[in-house]
């Protein structure tokens, strides 16, 4: 295989790693962008097929970083719903539009994470009580699907982690183990789905470097904000990809 010669597939393929990198540092939902972004200079299987090997290497650098602060609880009741999910992906690979579950992704993280802005500005009522466990089940199932189908199982599965209100190094460790389980849960379906290629892996070999000095980028970054400030960036975030996610379904 021939790799790219284009200046500008490099620049903005970069990008999209970048953002992966940081968001696999602490700043969950911003790898949602990746895709939207690699998309402009790429098909979206190849894409998503060169993307998932960075994403199982920057799990590495994530889960270590935070591999002492995590929730049990919420990976036994998410991962189980996860698995469903990503098997529900390969089922309907063929048959569900993958703009469609962009933008139904896009969607829920613009209405919940602008709800939380504005609870953070106690301009929207609190949810008061515990919600039933099938919930999270449910939650991490959607975001294995959408995981699968788009790479974009960021914002269902802060949906549930969210509304647990843990601190910020509870949070991203729990988000690191969770989907660096998933990530490899998706290799099967698609090695099945014929996604891996020389030409692919190629590209993979080639941002490597990239993705892991972003990842410590973000693990750096993150360890210096104050929790209140966390959890705002966390909600402004989901609502800038689920913008990003919503404009790429509908152009």
């Amino acid at each position: 295989m021939t790799l790219p010669s284009d200046p500008i597939f490099y620049s903005v393929a970069a990008i999209a790693v970048i953002l992966v990198g940081i968001a696999k540092g602490g700043f969950a939902g911003l790898g949602a962008a990746a895709m939207p972004i690699l998309v402009l200079v790429m098909d979206p299987a190849p894409a998503a097929a060169m993307l998932l090997p960075i994403l199982i290497a920057q799990d590495v650098v994530g889960v270590w970083a935070f591999r002492r602060t995590f929730d049990m609880p919420t990976l036994k009741l998410m991962l189980p719903g996860a698995f469903v999910g990503v098997f529900l992906g390969w089922l309907l690979a063929t048959i569900v539009p993958v703009d469609a579950v962009r933008a139904l992704v896009g969607a829920i993280a613009v209405i919940f994470g602008g709800y939380r802005l504005a609870g953070a500005y106690g301009l929207s009522p609190t949810i008061k009580g515990t919600l039933p466990n099938w919930v999270g089940v449910f939650w991490g199932g959607v975001s294995g699907f959408t995981s699968q189908v788009a790479h974009a199982g960021g914002p269902p599965f802060q949906i549930w982690a969210l509304g647990r209100n843990f601190p910020p190094n509870v949070f991203i460790g729990t988000s690191a183990i969770f989907f660096a389980a998933l990530n490899w849960m998706k290799v099967p379906a698609y090695i099945a789905l014929g996604q891996f290629t020389a030409a692919n892996l190629q590209l993979t070999l080639v941002f490597m470097p990239v993705a892991i000095a972003s990842t410590f980028a973000g693990v750096w970054l993150v360890r210096r904000l104050s929790p209140a400030r966390f959890a705002t960036i966390i909600s402004l975030l989901m609502v800038v990809v689920g913008l990003q996610l919503l404009r790429q379904a509908f152009t």
